[in-house]
């Protein structure tokens, strides 16, 4: 079932409150984590030449050779399961849903002080929902 218009209009208000509130939380929910193909064959790549090496190793009795398969492999494993870099949070999200650079994409480590809160969407929602329940009393 579609939402309806306003439905739809609160849930871009709330999106909107979110990234503003919490930008590197909005874009771990947004983007998903699709790892690259090439990091598979990488990986199996590297699984590959260590199980090689560690069987020569052993074979030939060169325990250095079969050590450093086995590192190999262990290094193309973890490759697969370790999560891409990402470079961090690229701005603010502001109100109106124009993005500005942050203090740190900027170049910028002086912290700042805190800038007092702004009555957002959640707290106006917040301040509804006391309000009712006060008036239930």
């Amino acid at each position: 079932m579609p939402l309806s218009e306003y439905e739809q209009r609160v849930l871009e208000q709330m999106e909107r409150a979110l990234e503003s509130d919490d930008p590197r939380l909005a874009t771990t929910l947004q983007h998903s984590r699709r790892r690259s193909p090439l990091r598979f064959v990488l990986a199996g790549a590297g699984v590959v030449l260590g199980l090689l090496l560690l069987v020569i190793g052993a074979a030939s009795q060169m325990a250095w050779l079969g050590v450093v398969g086995f590192a190999l492999m262990f290094a193309g494993v973890a490759f697969v399961f370790a999560a891409p870099r990402k470079k961090g949070p690229q701005g603010v999200v502001k109100g109106d849903g124009t993005v500005s650079p942050s203090a740190a994409s900027s170049g910028r480590t002086t912290r700042t002080a805190k800038k007092p809160k702004s009555s957002g969407f959640l707290d106006r929602l917040e301040e509804r929902w006391n309000r009712r329940r006060d008036e239930g009393r």
